[in-house]
C-alpha cells in the first residue's frame, strides 16, 4: 500500500487577484507564505517518504513546507499541472464571463464540454491528474507520499477515485488552499480516508473564509471586477479620469488648493499614447468603479513598472476589490519583464498606506509632494530562488 497526502498549493496570486491561473506560472501571496508555514507545523511529526509537485512556483513553493525540514528531494512532474486554460490565461473571471459568458457558464458547472479556447476539458485533466497519481503510487509501494498540485486537478481527481461522474460534481465542495487529503492506493484501488482537510488554518489565513463564492445559496456575492481600456480621445473617459483625480485629491487634501488636472491629464496621455495598456477603467458589471493608470517609460531601466495612479470609488472600497488593481498592473508589467511595482503615497492618506502595506508594499524612501513628503513605495513581483522562502 502507498499512502499519498494530496495537497493543494498555498494562496496564489490568481486568488487574491480574481484572474484565471491555470497553468500561469503564478507567484505566492503574502498570506500563502502563513499558509505554507501552518502546513509545515501540520506534518511537523508525519513521517513523509518522498515529496512530488508540479513544476510551477506554486506547488514547489508549497511543497518547500514538507521537504525542505525533512531533508528531502523534490521531484517534480508536469501532469501534476492545473487544468491548462488556454486563451483565458491571466485574464480576470469577470472579463471572460462578460465575453465568453456561455463558456464561463460550462466551466462552472464542470460540463464535460466546457474547454477554454486552446485548452484542456475536464475529462482531460481527470485523466492525467488520475495517471499521475496511480503512477507515484506504484513507483513508492509502502512508502508514503506529499504530492503538491491544484484545486481543479485535485477535485477532478478525487471524483474519479470517488466513482463521482462530472455532472455530479456539483455535490462536491471546493478545497481551501493548503488542504489536504489522504488517500491508500494498494494495486491501483484507491480508498480515501479523508478530502479537502484544512484544520491547520486559522480563519484568519484560510483563503475560503475570507471569500463567497464556493458557498451555496449564499447571497453575499464576491465583487469580481474586468477592466475596460480607457480612450483619452474620448471626451466620457477623459472626464471620468478627471473626476477621479479631483476626488482623490480632495479626499487626502480636503481641498483642491494646487490640485491641476491638466497636469495629471496631460501626463496620462503621454503614457497612454505609448502604451494604451497603461490606462484602464476598472468595472462592476457595467458599471465604472475605479481607474487604474501606469506609467510604463517610469523606473523601466531598474526592471520597475510604475503606478502613477490607482483609484477605486468609496462605495468599493469595502468590498476588498481593490487588490484586483494591483493584480491587472501585475499582468501588464511582468510580461514587460518588471520584477518590482513601484508608486508613491501621500503620508497624511493613512488608509491607502495600509492598503498598500498590507498587500506586499514596503516603504523604501521619500520625495516631497504638493502638501509634503510622500512615502515611496515597491512590491517585488518576480519570481524568487526556489531555495529562499521568505
Amino acid at each position: 500500500m502507498t499512502t499519498i497526502y494530496l495537497i493543494r498549493h498555498a494562496e496564489a496570486e490568481g486568488n487574491l487577484y480574481r484572474r484565471i491561473h491555470g497553468q500561469y506560472n503564478s507567484l505566492i501571496t503574502d498570506n500563502g507564505y502563513r499558509q505554507i508555514q501552518a502546513l509545515e507545523e501540520r506534518f511537523a511529526k508525519v513521517p513523509i517518504d518522498v515529496v512530488y509537485s508540479s513544476d510551477l512556483f506554486r506547488t514547489m513553493t508549497t511543497a518547500r513546507a514538507i521537504y525542505v525540514p525533512k531533508g528531502l528531494e523534490l521531484h517534480t512532474r508536469p501532469d501534476l499541472r492545473e487544468l491548462s486554460m488556454g486563451e483565458w490565461e491571466d485574464h480576470s473571471w469577470a472579463g471572460i464571463d462578460r465575453t465568453d459568458h456561455e463558456r464561463m457558464g460550462l466551466f462552472t458547472t464542470t460540463s464535460p464540454d466546457f474547454r477554454a479556447p486552446g485548452g484542456e476539458s475536464f475529462p482531460e485533466v481527470r485523466r492525467r491528474g488520475t495517471a499521475a497519481i496511480l503512477d507515484i503510487a506504484a513507483h513508492h509501494d509502502g512508502q508514503t507520499v506529499a504530492v503538491f498540485a491544484h484545486g481543479t486537478l485535485i477535485r477532478n481527481t478525487l471524483a474519479e477515485f470517488l466513482g463521482i461522474g462530472l455532472s455530479e460534481m456539483k455535490k462536491m465542495g471546493h478545497s481551501d488552499n493548503t488542504a489536504v487529503s489522504l488517500l491508500e492506493i494498494t494495486d491501483g484501488t484507491v480508498n480515501v480516508v479523508y478530502m479537502d482537510d484544512n484544520s491547520h488554518l486559522t480563519p484568519e489565513i484560510s483563503t475560503l473564509a475570507r471569500q463567497n463564492w464556493w458557498k451555496k445559496n449564499d447571497q453575499k456575492a464576491d465583487v469580481n471586477l474586468w477592466f475596460a481600456p480607457a480612450d483619452l480621445d474620448r471626451a466620457e473617459d477623459r472626464d471620468y479620469y478627471l473626476s477621479c483625480r479631483e476626488l482623490a485629491w480632495r479626499g487626502v487634501y480636503g481641498t483642491l488648493d494646487r490640485y491641476d488636472g491638466g497636469v495629471f491629464l496631460e501626463d496620462a496621455r503621454a503614457a497612454w499614447k505609448q502604451e494604451r495598456k497603461s490606462l484602464a477603467v476598472a468595472m462592476v458589471g457595467s458599471r465604472r468603479a475605479g481607474l487604474l493608470q501606469l506609467d510604463p517609460a517610469r523606473g523601466a531601466a531598474e526592471k520597475k513598472g510604475h503606478i502613477a495612479f490607482l483609484y477605486l470609488d468609496p462605495d468599493q472600497r469595502r468590498n476588498g476589490v481593490g487588490v484586483q488593481l494591483i493584480g491587472k498592473s501585475v499582468s501588464v508589467y511582468r510580461p514587460m519583464g518588471r520584477d518590482r511595482l513601484g508608486l508613491v503615497c501621500s503620508q497624511a492618506n493613512q488608509p491607502a498606506l495600509s492598503f498598500y502595506e498590507k498587500y506586499g508594499f514596503r516603504r523604501t524612501g521619500e520625495t516631497q509632494g504638493a502638501y509634503g513628503p510622500l512615502y515611496e513605495m515597491e512590491k517585488y513581483i518576480g519570481y524568487e530562488p526556489q531555495g529562499e522562502l521568505r
